[in-house]
């Protein structure tokens, strides 16, 4: 099985969650209009969508769409 290209990283202690894809960081995303628009700008298409494709998008540490540690 081939790693999903976007990482969306465990829950920091203080909130949010780093993202990245294809290796680069793209920010520190504190709910999914974030990680959607750092997506968009990374020239990804359809990112509504798309973070919710497991073949793309890896959720580690937590379920997906959760933002804070606790």
């Amino acid at each position: 099985m081939v790693a999903a290209p976007i990482v969306v990283h465990r829950p920091s202690p203080t909130g949010g969650r780093r993202v990245t894809a294809y290796g680069k960081i793209l920010g520190l995303a504190h709910g999914d209009r974030d990680l959607v628009e750092f997506l968009r700008r990374a020239g990804l298409p359809d990112t509504e969508t798309l973070i919710d494709d497991p073949q793309m998008v890896e959720w580690q540490g937590g379920r997906a769409h959760k933002w804070d540690a606790a």
